[in-house]
């Protein structure tokens, strides 16, 4: 499970420059400003990333003092600054795990930076966690796709394989006019706004405020309708809010805004499945097969995105495109397909709740759990949706 901060990692930045960086791209990280006498005795025992700030330091001190670390016991280490003597970087050299990076640079930049010198180094990104967790997120390749009501039939068929209280968190990140709330007939009671300027202050119990229980086995992190409410959460909130969710719960499924946030790309890639929506028209295809190119391009390498087909007609004639035809166009194989059944899908959002809790026996019910179960590994051919058999 890939999660979104460096929470709890030990960086010890050289410079005072760098302290600010606390509330950005090393957000979560325990951060400690020193001086540069503070390289005497550092170790891999006792840092986890070194940042240096070049510009801070005399040269030929800085250089003296990256030569006196050790070799193979110096932790990762990332020299920063608009000047970068050849000193220094020699002495860099002699480290087993080290880079530079030339200023400026973007927040984006230096977690790159960083978090590649902690994966050459054989070090986990996140914080350590005895919580086994897995994080899906689905996303619409157009408005109305029907994304929302998928990201609560997951949530609904997880819940109820586990047959635990509190096994599934499901995560409104619409912002500003989420309807997972309003589909389940629940309060939204997510604040996130007020914890912008110091989102380090949330932790399990305050995320155990923010939850509204929407069925067993099921609480939902969702925000009240705020306009402007994409302006005030800060990136650090949202990122924050899904550490602890995949700390505290076993499943979390995200409902993520079709367009790009500070927080998007981070979220993700924290995730272990990606789940693209679209319907069977062929705007909304071409919507998703560019969606998944833009996913994927940040993404780890070998991490895809799953297509969805939503609302599949069972009619064998008409103007919708075939699943054959809708997978040239999205130019890949779909990955599930959910059959169409207006009735009980508008049935459950008029009586709040699930389609699975209202018609159980619904097409949708019995994709959705092929799904489920597809992305679990215990797919089995009988299983299968006859979605995929439609498109000899």
């Amino acid at each position: 499970m890939t999660h979104w901060s460096l929470l709890g990692r030990r960086v010890l930045a050289i410079g005072p420059a760098l302290g600010p960086l606390a509330r950005g791209p090393l957000f979560g990280a325990a951060l400690e400003v020193a001086g540069v006498e503070r390289l005497a005795d550092v170790s891999s025992a006792t840092v986890d990333l070194l940042l240096i700030d070049a510009d801070a330091v005399e040269p030929q001190v800085l250089a003296d003092a990256v030569a006196a670390l050790g070799a193979d016991s110096s932790p990762p280490t990332l020299v920063v600054g608009s000047r970068l003597p050849a000193s220094v970087v020699r002495a860099l050299m002699r480290i087993r795990t080290a880079d530079v990076l030339e200023s400026p640079f973007s927040d984006q930049d230096l977690q790159a930076a960083v978090y590649a010198l902690l994966d050459r180094d054989g070090m986990e990104v996140p914080a350590p966690s005895q919580h086994a967790s897995r994080c899906w997120s689905v996303v619409g390749a157009v408005g109305g796709s029907g994304a929302t009501t998928i990201a609560i039939e997951i949530a609904s068929a997880l819940a109820a394989r586990s047959g635990k209280d509190n096994s599934v968190c499901l995560v409104d990140l619409h912002l500003a006019d989420g309807a997972a709330a309003a589909y389940l007939g629940a309060a939204p009671a997510m604040a996130l706004a007020e914890f912008g300027p110091a989102a380090e202050r949330m932790d399990a119990a305050l995320l155990a405020a923010f939850t509204t229980p929407v069925g067993k086995g099921i609480d939902l992190l969702a925000c009240p309708r705020d306009p402007v409410a994409f302006e005030q959460i800060s990136r650090e909130a949202v990122l924050r809010i899904l550490e602890i969710a995949c700390d505290t719960y076993d499943f979390v499924v995200v409902d993520m805004p079709r367009h790009r946030r500070p927080w998007t790309l981070e979220a993700l890639a924290g995730s272990d499945e990606v789940l693209v929506v679209s319907e069977l028209t062929v705007p909304a295809l071409l919507a998703a097969r560019a969606l998944c190119g833009e996913i994927e391009a940040a993404l780890p390498p070998a991490r895809r995105a799953r297509v969805v087909l939503n609302r599949l007609a069972s009619r064998m004639f008409g103007p919708a495109p075939s699943t054959a035809e809708a997978e040239r166009a999205l130019e890949r194989q779909a990955d599930a397909g959910i059959a169409s059944d207006w009735e009980a899908a508008a049935a459950s959002v008029n009586l709040g709740g699930p389609v699975r809790q209202h018609r159980p026996k619904s097409k949708i019910v019995r994709d959705v759990a092929a799904l489920v179960d597809r992305l679990l590994g215990v797919e089995t051919q009988a299983r299968r949706s006859a979605w995929s058999r439609k498109a000899a």
